[in-house]
């Protein structure tokens, strides 16, 4: 069973992406922040982290950051709303920074799950 790490501060984002998620198959665990998230990297390894870009404390950027330094082959899939092109902006940097994909907020559920599958290689299949 794949874990996934799902960085958001958004509560609603984190317990859908949740609900899908388990609902695919996966061991999930969340954060509302990039601190949370990377001291939750020390006691396990997720297979896949999502993370959003904007959020408070430790943004998603910054936590790209720290955690390509800590895991550089870790998938990420990096995950941003706003306006449309503010979002593609920090997307953009995410993928630079190493995220292996990056999703618009309001994201399609075939399209996140077809996206969480790919960077798993090939994981369990969504409903």
């Amino acid at each position: 069973m794949p874990n996934i790490l799902i960085v958001d501060d958004d509560d609603d984002i984190r317990r859908v992406l949740r609900r899908i998620l388990e609902t695919d198959g996966h061991a999930v665990v969340d954060c509302a922040n990039g601190h949370d998230a990377l001291l939750a990297m020390g006691t396990r390894r997720p297979d896949l982290v999502i993370t959003d870009v904007y959020m408070p404390e430790m943004d998603g950027i910054e936590f790209l950051v720290h955690l390509r330094e800590r895991d550089p082959d870790l998938p990420v899939l990096a995950v941003s709303g706003g306006s449309l092109a503010t979002a593609d902006f920090v997307l953009e940097d995410a993928s630079q920074l190493g995220a292996n994909a990056v999703l618009t907020k309001p994201f399609d559920i075939d399209e996140m799950r077809q996206t969480v599958r790919r960077l798993l290689g090939g994981g369990p299949s969504g409903r």
